[in-house]
């Protein structure tokens, strides 16, 4: 008898329990969506700016900053009027600041953090003492590996670093210190670290759950952060300088995005409590997990595979066209209905982080052999538009965003799907620490606390022997 035939009575006392489980819970799904169903007219009845925007989609005013800026279009008569975007980063276009250390042949995520963080560019001198410090603390607290990240290794990286950044916490000689010295201490430490908890929790992720070799490698005090990363990341620790120097760009571009997109947002809603950095820097990251804002870069490449397999001829525009419109239909791709990397909530004619990409995309890619899969998701880029307009009457500008392209230079270079959404991580890092800092720093800000409209009337309560079970 094959003994794998027979079943333990202890095992499938489990099963029965797990079946038996599963019918309650299927019962009260049943109870919850028979309860819990709002009236979608309620959000018109009571004017809810809904994803707190307004009727012509721009944003709902919640605060001021001084940290970054984003425009994608300009309001006239009333009207909004698209244009082609733009990105602030202190007041600065990040072009230009792109243009100029790109062109000097220096690395910009130190330079660029330095200004995001304290408000102005550094001089030389300020910014060897800002590297000086990144470098002293991008090391992780003594048996921080071991006991967090080996001992409880994680499938999905953003959660192992949401859950590292709120352990970071036990490990702080002074955490509820509000002082603004231990809070730009705290951010330079957070920012310094990240880099390194997202390298241990993949090498381990690697390890544990796809049965490869276990390597930690430490970081170097002679290298850049996106040296140190990708030399943390290899197992051989090689790396070309033309993959730095993108890697380093890419940071650069995902650095800062105003004081309204979801995970900065966030952070500044805990901030505004009272509560510690690191809670307030978990709560962005878990935010920042999410397949509608940063997890978006692994779905793009999810879905390209989808159009890569569902296509026979990538130069046939009106198959690609019939693809992506079976995508809206939710017929094609995750079942969505989303064309990922198209669109953004302020961006209109275009994004220039995008445009930056993609510039950089098609050179590597065509390096890389990889022309075919560049000019593929370059005719989803163009296509989408008339798609939308066709399927959904939809009139009105629709661009790449910076997902569409970063996907793909990722890819050229080698690095894994799963690190596509903590790299972003490491560069909003220094995002989220501005403007936690700047919540808490400026006196006056009160607790955010939007209203929700109550929709259920008052019931009379019933005791438990007069209920009736259905």
């Amino acid at each position: 008898m094959n003994p794998e035939s027979v079943t333990h009575p202890a095992l499938a006392a489990v099963r029965q329990a797990h079946a038996e489980s599963q019918t309650v819970i299927e019962n009260l799904c049943g109870e919850f969506q028979k309860n819990n169903r709002i009236d979608p007219t309620c959000y018109q009845k009571w004017e809810v700016k809904r994803g707190l925007r307004n009727a012509d989609g721009t944003g709902v005013m919640a605060g001021v900053t001084r940290v970054g800026n984003v425009r994608g279009y300009y309001m006239q008569d009333g009207e909004k009027i698209p244009a082609e975007g733009r990105l602030f980063y202190r007041g600065y276009d990040v072009n230009d600041l792109i243009q100029d250390f790109t062109c000097a042949g220096r690395f910009g995520f130190e330079e660029t953090a330095y200004l995001l963080l304290f408000g102005a560019l550094p001089t030389q001198g300020q910014l060897e003492q800002f590297k000086g410090l990144l470098t002293q603390y991008n090391t992780l607290p003594r048996m921080f590996t071991e006991d967090m990240i080996l001992k409880a290794p994680s499938r999905d990286v953003m959660n192992k670093l949401a859950r590292s950044v709120l352990a970071l916490y036990s490990y702080a000689p002074a955490p509820e210190d509000r002082s603004l010295s231990n809070e730009l201490l705290q951010a330079i430490q957070l920012i310094a670290r990240c880099p390194t908890i997202v390298a241990h929790a993949y090498a381990v992720k690697r390890h544990y759950f796809e049965n490869d070799s276990l390597y930690l490698h430490r970081p170097q005090p002679n290298l850049s952060v996106a040296e140190n990363f990708l030399y943390a990341l290899r197992k051989d620790k090689r790396y070309t300088e033309d993959e730095a120097r993108l890697l380093d760009l890419c940071l650069v571009l995902h650095m800062e995005h105003g004081g309204g997109n979801n995970s900065a947002f966030a952070c500044r809603v805990l901030s505004s409590s009272g509560t510690d950095i690191y809670s307030a820097i978990s709560a962005a990251v878990g935010s920042l997990k999410g397949p509608r804002h940063g997890g978006a870069n692994m779905k793009v490449v999810e879905m390209f595979h989808a159009i890569e397999a569902g296509v026979k001829d990538w130069t046939d525009d009106e198959e690609v066209s019939a693809f992506l419109t079976r995508i809206l239909r939710k017929e094609e791709g995750d079942g969505s209905g989303l064309i990922y990397g198209m669109g953004h909530a302020i961006y209109t004619l275009s994004d220039p982080r995008a445009l930056l990409l993609k510039k950089f995309a098609k050179k590597l890619a065509v390096k890389k052999g990889m022309e075919r899969q560049f000019n593929l998701l370059e005719a989803v880029e163009r296509l989408t538009p008339g798609v939308f307009a066709k399927e959904r009457g939809l009139d009105k500008p629709l661009c790449a965003n910076v997902d569409l392209y970063s996907g793909l230079v990722y890819q050229v270079m080698d690095i894994p799907t799963d690190l596509f959404t903590p790299l972003f991580a490491i560069a909003r890092m220094v995002g989220w620490c501005a403007h936690r800092v700047e919540e808490v720093y400026n006196p006056g800000n009160r607790i955010i606390r939007p209203a929700y409209k109550a929709v259920i009337s008052s019931r009379e309560y019933v005791p438990i022997d007069r209920r009736i079970d259905v």
